[in-house]
């Protein structure tokens, strides 16, 4: 079953907060690698995130407006 596309950006909001919990526990560490590469991959997340809301959004306001 396919999953929503609601359902994707929270996956991606979730994941981009658990790599950025990650990365200050491993920076708290002394782990400075590790703690940047999962700021790295924190900072996809949350881009792929927004680009998802932003689609979201425009197909809504196209919605709207038929």
């Amino acid at each position: 079953m396919p999953q929503s596309t609601h359902n994707k950006l929270a996956e991606l909001h979730n994941l981009a907060a658990h790599s950025h919990s990650a990365a200050a526990t491993a920076h708290g560490k002394g782990d400075h690698l590790t703690a940047h590469e999962l700021s790295k991959q924190a900072h996809e997340h949350s881009t792929n995130a927004h680009k998802l809301s932003e689609e979201l959004h425009n197909e809504a306001n196209k919605k709207a407006v038929i």
